[in-house]
């Protein structure tokens, strides 16, 4: 499985849980920390934390693969879970807005998962 697929599964877990306003950012030609950067939002703590379990859940059965790392999942304003060639972001609006990650990663190539969804079905 390649780290297309594996950011691809990711968004899938994210909207799953009705995570809001997914995107992924290819970040491999400005970046050796990772391939991809997926950010998603969540509204309460309670979604933060449901997002991540299913990533998590998806990617074990899907890909047979566990988070190298994970971070502020149980204070669900924020989680972060390392795949390595995939870094996983899942933040609540105004931890999104503070940090701005799609900024911090704008020399990346950013897509939009809804956009991605619909270009498959042409």
């Amino acid at each position: 499985m390649d780290s297309y697929q594996l950011v691809e599964l990711a968004a899938e877990a994210c909207d799953n849980k009705k995570a809001t306003d997914i995107k992924f950012i290819q970040v491999d030609k400005v970046s050796s920390l990772a391939d991809w950067m997926l950010i998603a939002g969540g509204f309460t703590s309670v979604q933060v934390q449901a997002i991540a379990r299913s990533v998590q859940d998806h990617l074990q059965q899907k890909a047979n693969r566990l988070p190298l790392r994970s971070e502020g999942i149980n204070e669900g304003k924020w989680a972060l879970l390392d795949y390595g060639e995939l870094i996983v972001h899942i933040l609540q609006p105004s931890e999104r807005s503070y940090y701005d990650l799609e900024a911090f990663w704008s020399s990346g190539e950013c897509q939009d998962y809804k956009n991605s969804l619909e270009s498959k079905k042409d």
